[in-house]
């Protein structure tokens, strides 16, 4: 199983010949989503200029995956994500802590071409 993050999606509704290669890799493989991400693409949508459209595009999306929530380990996780980042001075945004804590709480990988990530020492990431 792998969960796919924001820019990764973002990158196959636009077509992006970058992830072809890992779409390929992950075809057999449960493509999970963390809520976080649902919440961005969605915000996305409704601000782009043809809103109605995006949204049916996000929609046909998750359809093909299974959203992972915030439960309490997750967001316990986050908590503790977030203190280590603002000690270390390295704070990224909340919504990709929350994505790092809700792969980290499910045991899963995180496919992203987002660097920050890798200031999760926890986090198993693959980097497309």
């Amino acid at each position: 199983m792998v969960c796919l993050e924001t820019t990764f999606l973002i990158d196959v509704l636009r077509g992006d010949a970058r992830v072809k290669e890992t779409l390929d890799s992950i075809q057999h493989s449960t493509r999970l989503v963390a809520a976080p991400t649902v919440m961005e693409l969605w915000s996305g949508a409704l601000q782009s200029r043809l809103p109605e459209k995006e949204k049916a595009k996000i929609e046909q999306l998750l359809e093909a995956l299974t959203v992972l929530p915030l439960n309490e380990k997750a967001a316990k996780e986050a908590g503790e994500i977030e203190a280590d980042l603002i000690q270390k001075g390295q704070m990224i945004d909340v919504e990709d802590i929350m994505i790092g804590a809700i792969c980290i709480a499910h045991g899963e990988k995180l496919i992203t071409r987002d660097n920050h990530y890798a200031r999760i020492d926890t986090l198993k990431m693959e980097k497309y």
